[in-house]
This record gives structure tokens, sequence and C-alpha cells, in this order.
């Protein structure tokens, strides 16, 4: 057993010196592996992190975006109440809050602040109607939810901002679009790129491979120090890119976000460990299929 172990612990240590040995080797090619697979994930991580950012304030938009419905003028109070039953049936409502008329003169005046005597006189004839604060549970719903409380007998007028919503969403949907296929694309890319670097130091140690081929090694054995190659080559990109990440994420949002009070940004930290986790993951991914498939395809051993 302490044997098994020792010759596990000597073949790791072969592979990961053989591994860096690779890297240093063929240090350019390494070098425009590594610049180009951090170059790729930090595009790809740019343009999640912006749909992401845009999924957060859709979820706020959610809270926030309120359907105002008036009911209808000839409907008496008691009515108008009774309705709040037929608007909790509606799937996508998640609050309600009825508000009477004489509640919403109440906050308009206070709106107008200085300016509220302009309408003090018509608080004994009150121009306005009872109606319902409505927040939805969805709003990618918000057309067939309007539509629906729009439907309900007594409603006499509905009010939101959807065209708020549904650019946001537009928005979010070509982000997470783009984002699909910059995966796809400078994922092909980056495993070229790791294939070539791989396939570079495999030319370079042909001899080196051929007499340990003779001497007995197996298959698994040469291998690995190719596979550690691509996988450091990977990891190394991840937190280069993860570190470029965090510079331009925070430059966009001290220097060009900063004027502009209606965005609110994720700050960073919110998420930096996962980022961190993701990125390193994905470039572990990318240097192992990419060493892998190359192994296999090129030393046909």
């Amino acid at each position: 057993m302490k044997a098994q172990l020792r010759r596990l612990r000597t073949n790791l240590a072969y592979f990961f010196r053989e591994g860096f040995k690779n890297i240093f080797v063929n240090g350019f090619m390494s070098f425009a592996a590594m610049s180009v697979l951090a170059a790729c994930i930090l595009i790809t991580g740019s343009f999640t992190l912006v749909a992401y950012n845009i999924g957060v304030m859709i979820e706020d938009l959610e809270s926030q975006n309120e359907i105002a419905v008036y009911i209808d003028d000839t409907v008496p109070r008691e009515e108008a109440i009774k309705l709040e039953y037929q608007l909790k049936k509606i799937d996508n409502v998640d609050t309600i809050e009825f508000v009477p008329k004489e509640d919403a003169f109440e906050d308009y005046l206070e709106e107008l602040g200085d300016d509220a005597y302009i309408i003090e006189d018509l608080r004994e004839d009150n121009p306005l109607r009872d109606g319902y604060k409505i927040t939805m549970k969805d709003i990618s719903l918000h057309g067939e939810t309007v539509k629906e409380i729009s439907d309900i007998a007594g409603v006499g007028e509905t009010i939101s901002r959807k065209d708020i919503s549904d650019k946001l969403l537009q928005i979010k949907n070509v982000v997470n679009a783009i984002s699909m296929a910059l995966i796809a694309l400078l994922g092909a890319v980056s495993l070229f790129i790791v294939a070539n670097t791989v396939r570079l130091a495999l030319f370079y140690r042909r001899e080196e491979i051929a007499i340990m081929k003779m001497v007995g090694a197996t298959n698994s054995f040469i291998r690995m120090p190719f596979v550690v190659e691509g996988t450091i080559i990977g990891f190394l990109s991840g937190v280069v890119s993860y570190y470029a990440q965090y510079f331009v994420y925070k430059y966009i949002t001290d220097k060009l976000i900063a004027g502009a009070s209606f965005i609110e940004v994720v700050p960073f930290d919110a998420f930096s460990g996962t980022l961190f986790m993701t990125v390193t993951f994905a470039g572990v991914v990318i240097g192992l299929i990419g060493s892998v498939f190359t192994i296999q395809k090129f030393m046909k051993v």
C-alpha cells in the first residue's frame, strides 16, 4: 500500500513537472493560448454579466412596476371592493391593494406639494375613481395580465409601464442570445488554440515519446503530462480573465454608469466568488478537452 502511494506521488510529481515544462518550452504558443483563452472567457463573461444585471433589473421592476386599475364610475363602492375577489383569481397577480378615491386624492395632493392649493377645492367633488394597485409575479406576462384585468366587468381603465418591461425583456433576450453564440464561437476558438499548443508540445517531444513507448510506458502515462499542460493553461486563463473582468466591470460601473442614476448595477463582490469558480472551471474544462482531443487524434497510441 505504501509503495503504491509512493509511486502515485512520484507519478503526479512527474506529470505536473513535465506539464509545466511543456508550457515554458513552448513559451510563446503557451502565452498566446492563455491570452486568447482568457480573452474569450472575458468577452463571454462580460455579456453574461450584462444579462445578469438586466435580469436583476427586471426582477426589481417586477416588484415595483404596478398596474393601476381604475374602477368604472358607475360601480358603487361596495361592488368595487368585491372586485378584489375576481382580481385574485388571475394567476399572475401577486399583490392587490384597494385604493379608495379619497386616499388617491390625498396622495395626489402630497405629490403636488406647494402647488396642492390648485386642486384643494375639488376635495368635496373628487374627480378621481376608486382603484387597485396590483403587482405581478412574472413581468413577461404583462400584456396577458392587463388583458385579463381589463376583461373583468366593472374595470374602467388600467395604466402600467408595459413599454419599459417589454424593452428590458427584449434586451435581455438579445444579450442572452449573443452570450450563447459567443460561448459556442469563442469556445471553439479556445479549443483550437489549446489543441495547437498541446500538438506543438507533442511534436517537440515525439522522439522522447517513441523511446518511452519502447521501454514499456503506458498510453495514459504518456498522455498525462500533456493533459496537465492543457489543464494548467485553462486554469491560469480563467484566473487572468477573472481579474481582467474585475477591472473592466469596475471601470464601467465607476466611470460610465456612475452618472446614470436610473441604472443600478450589482456590486462585483456580490457574485465574485461564483464568477471566480465559473471562469476557472470553464478554463480547466476547455484546456482538458482541448488537450485530450489532440492527444487522441495526434498520438494514435
